[in-house]
């Protein structure tokens, strides 16, 4: 049964805009609690001190309110920091796409797509809109999963049926809109009556929605790089919390003396028999009185624990375990820093597969709008930075190794971390200099210049001697007859 806020009743699939909103409206409730936590924990707000008793949250809340150790954003940052789209490529045309780039550049999507990658993997999914702006641009919106949710047509994992936002500006006013492959409806802004919205056409014959799901499954809803990670994030806050109490309860030595006679106050309370401190020496009357104290408690065991904690994440997220500063916080060097940092880079070359699709449909939409026939072109391919970090000498010979084999120069600056737009500068520096030279050589033989030696003397000059030791051979030769 779909209920959206008119009062509207159907029952079965969606069949009207108002089905629609309800329907998808209802998809965004459902998992908005967990987006919402996994928000949280990437930015570190979720940390609540797990004390055994209630007694020691009263003491110490004030002093850990704001107390941040949270893994889980270096667990995201770590593989998206690795990912950059470097162009897009159309085997066809022999090289990188520069309408494709363009479309790139314009709607800054250098840093936008940061941040669908970001959102992407802490949400367990992103979306992006392509439309068309007044002056028949293509305009690419990226828009985070709490206000956006996609149905995709029975049977299909790529081909969407129906997606709808609902987006609520800064003053609280709600924007609704739903787009199939027939028609857009949309609502006016503030309007919260969905029934008087308007339908119009949709140019594209497709819905404009392209979805960014993280390790999405056959049968199963894409899911957060963090869902993993955050019962192990959680065990680590209690243990700390459980070393703080001990280092403020049983971390210096507690002092004990028997053999005297307990003071009390009119009220009955125990008076405290010494006042200690560093400039003080205890002493009793009675011969039987001894002194002692007891061991402080030993907190390398909850650093050991810890540290086992966080092993096991670095194993669950595939984080390489220096990024974690473990093992006395010594970091490999050499090719153990790649050996070690091989499971991250997998796990980021994985991402690029899905979010490399995605991104490929977006541009195929950016054609569809120019009305350019390389909106069906199924070869298009994301060109992507390397996500591995080498020395610049280790680099720079694996390239040169390569040109041995005959590999063309524009793969080799592609793999030298060059972007596209440097490479399109390096082939115009290159027709410049080609140029520059057929210039000069079509100039022919140079006018001798001023303090030039003139052909005479040229000719005398080349008539005469070699100078210096060249030996009786050639001393012969040049004598006159």
């Amino acid at each position: 049964m779909i209920v959206p806020p008119s009062g509207y009743s159907s029952v079965g699939p969606p069949q009207t805009e108002l089905d629609w909103l309800a329907f998808l409206q209802g998809k965004i409730t459902e998992g908005r609690a967990d987006i919402l936590k996994y928000i949280a924990y990437y930015e570190g707000e979720q940390q609540k001190m797990a004390f055994a008793q209630a007694r020691y949250k009263t003491a110490f809340r004030d002093l850990f309110n704001d107390w941040r150790d949270n893994f889980c954003g270096l667990i995201i940052d770590s593989a998206t920091e690795r990912m950059r789209v470097d162009g897009f490529r159309i085997p066809s045309e022999g090289g990188m796409s520069k309408e494709a780039r363009e479309f790139w550049q314009r709607n800054s999507l250098d840093s936008l797509a940061n941040a669908v990658h970001l959102d992407a993997m802490v949400q367990g999914k992103a979306y992006v809109i392509v439309w068309a702006d007044k002056d028949g641009e293509p305009l690419v919106t990226p828009v985070s999963a709490e206000e956006m949710a996609v149905q995709y047509k029975p049977g299909s994992l790529t081909e969407l049926e129906a997606a709808a936002r609902f987006f609520m500006d800064s003053w609280g006013r709600t924007w609704v809109t739903l787009w199939t492959e027939t028609y857009v409806y949309e609502v006016p802004l503030g309007n919260t009556q969905w029934e008087q919205g308007t339908r119009k056409p949709n140019p594209l014959g497709r819905v404009p929605v392209v979805p960014f799901h993280n390790r999405s499954r056959i049968n199963g809803d894409p899911y957060s790089d963090l869902a993993n990670v955050i019962p192990i994030q959680d065990a680590i806050n209690k243990i700390t919390s459980d070393a703080l109490l001990a280092s403020e309860f049983a971390a210096w030595p507690q002092r004990w003396v028997s053999g005297l006679e307990i003071q009390e106050d009119e009220n009955g309370n125990p008076i405290e028999p010494f006042r200690v401190s560093v400039d003080k020496l205890l002493q009793a009357e009675n011969e039987k009185a001894k002194f002692g104290q007891f061991e402080a408690a030993d907190l390398k065991n909850y650093v050991n624990f810890i540290n086992l904690l966080v092993q096991h994440m670095s194993s669950v997220s595939r984080t390489p375990s220096h990024y974690f500063l473990v093992n006395q916080g010594t970091a490999p060097s050499g090719e153990a820093i790649i050996s070690a940092e091989a499971g991250l880079v997998s796990k980021v070359k994985e991402r690029m597969l899905y979010f490399g699709e995605a991104w490929e449909q977006v541009i195929r939409l950016c054609f569809q709008i120019k009305k350019d026939k390389r909106a069906e072109e199924v070869s298009l391919e994301t060109v992507w930075a390397d996500p591995e970090y080498r020395t610049e000498a280790q680099h720079i010979d694996a390239l040169l190794k390569l040109k041995q084999l005959n590999v063309p120069e524009e793969i080799l600056w592609m793999r030298a971390g060059f972007s596209s737009a440097e490479i399109e500068m390096f082939r115009e520096m290159r027709k410049d200099d080609a140029k520059a030279a057929k210039e000069v050589s079509e100039l022919g033989p140079q006018a001798p210049q001023p303090g030039a030696p003139g052909e005479g003397k040229a000719a005398a000059m080349a008539g005469k001697p070699p100078q210096g030791n060249s030996g009786n051979v050639s001393r012969k030769l040049n004598e006159k007859k």
